[in-house]
């Protein structure tokens, strides 16, 4: 006479994997709303009338994305290179630029991508002759990514991450809190860096994450409802 497999032990891990396979679930479906929610006020920070940067809050969560405007001076000694930037599939760097504000206060402007065959290096006097010196910047407000700005070994001036700190260190004084992602300026008709793009506000991976999970939940049930069946039909078979 064979043995008897126990079912009770199946029967709840079955249940238990369903269960916190629906429940990541509906977390990640949580974080969709959130994101949506999110994504919302971005939306309505890039659609606001333009504001002078030293007007935008201190936390810089709530003024993140706004639309800005700032007329300085570009100190270009200050210049720093973020390196290993893309577009198109081309290499390059964002050069970001210490602007001085008329209140004497800096504000780093990312100017935008520029060429660069190993995504390090670059001419930034070609750059300098380019653009005027005194100009206007318009663009809208980016936070700093936490990140430490190591510098690149044997690369002046060249860093991996936009680190406040770091960069203030390089520039020799500190720097605002948010930095410009320049859309346009007052210069016109000369070369300049490419302008970033406008930023894409997506729901990410959310929902597909939400669907992974309760598909695991299904295959959880069917898989344990069919061992259970098994095991109850090779019963009848020895009974």
């Amino acid at each position: 006479m064979s043995s008897r497999r126990p079912l009770l032990p199946p029967i709840v891990l079955t249940i238990v994997f369903a269960l916190v396979c629906i429940r990541l679930g509906f977390w990640q479906l949580g974080r969709l709303d959130e994101r949506r929610t999110w994504n919302s006020h971005l939306e309505q920070r890039l659609a606001a009338a333009s504001i002078a940067v030293t007007a935008l809050p201190a936390d810089s969560g709530a003024g993140h994305y706004h639309r800005v405007t700032a007329h300085g001076r570009f100190e270009f000694g200050g210049q720093v290179a973020l390196a290993t930037r893309s577009f198109q599939g081309s290499p390059g760097v964002h050069l970001l630029t210490p602007l001085r504000l008329e209140s004497g206060a800096l504000v780093m402007v990312n100017r935008g991508w520029v060429y660069a065959p190993d995504a390090m290096t670059v001419d930034a006097a070609k750059w300098r002759e380019r653009e005027g010196d005194t100009v206007t910047v318009t663009g809208y407000a980016e936070t700093w990514s936490g990140l430490e700005a190591v510098p690149v070994p044997d690369r002046e001036r060249v860093v991996r991450a936009l680190d406040s700190t770091a960069v203030a260190r390089l520039v020799g004084e500190p720097v605002l809190t948010y930095y410009i992602a320049q859309t346009s300026d007052s210069v016109r008709g000369a070369t300049r860096p490419v302008r970033l793009s406008e930023p894409v506000l997506s729901d990410g991976s959310h929902r597909s994450y939400a669907i992974q999970w309760f598909s695991f939940a299904l295959v959880a049930v069917v898989g344990g409802t069919l061992l259970v069946r098994e095991e109850l039909v090779r019963r009848r078979a020895s009974a």
